[in-house]
């Protein structure tokens, strides 16, 4: 995946505003993957994007959450989690389809692998799967960005 183009897509976030991969593309960009909403491990990985999002706004970088949930879903979780920065889109219908398009989708399961996916200049330039239980380190992105 390292060095690919990075597959264009657009998904709504929790207010239902379309996200245009391709819109972004002159500013670094965090695909932060997460398997399902309401669950201990990934409302934390959530959590350290918005916590992050003044260094992201800093580092001319944007960070949004994608999995399968629904919008309606998204939304009040987003909610439950004050997130006030940082984009939670949904991957819901065609079920799972951007998760596809980036090898992050578990068949068995319904539902993205958890991992961290890095887009600079419209190429994937970091890409990294973590165990589902495993919280992935923020700041492994974070300085990764930096250099970039």
């Amino acid at each position: 995946m390292i060095g690919k183009d990075a597959e264009d897509f657009i998904l709504n976030d929790q207010n239902g505003k379309p996200f245009s991969l391709k819109e972004h593309l002159n500013k670094k960009i965090l695909l932060s993957f997460h398997p399902l909403a309401w669950t201990p491990v990934c409302s934390e990985q959530m959590k350290s994007l918005e916590e992050n999002a003044e260094k992201f706004e800093e580092m001319d970088a944007i960070a949004v959450g994608i999995s399968v949930d629904s919008t309606f879903c998204k939304h009040a979780w987003a909610k439950e989690l004050g997130m006030e920065k940082i984009r939670l889109l949904s991957d819901f219908w065609p079920h799972g389809e951007v998760a596809r398009k980036y090898g992050m989708f578990d068949e068995e399961a319904g539902f993205s692998k958890r991992a961290n996916v890095v887009i600079v200049d419209g190429k994937i330039e970091f890409f990294k799967v973590y165990d589902i239980s495993e919280l992935p380190d923020i700041n492994e992105v974070l300085e990764f960005m930096e250099e970039k």
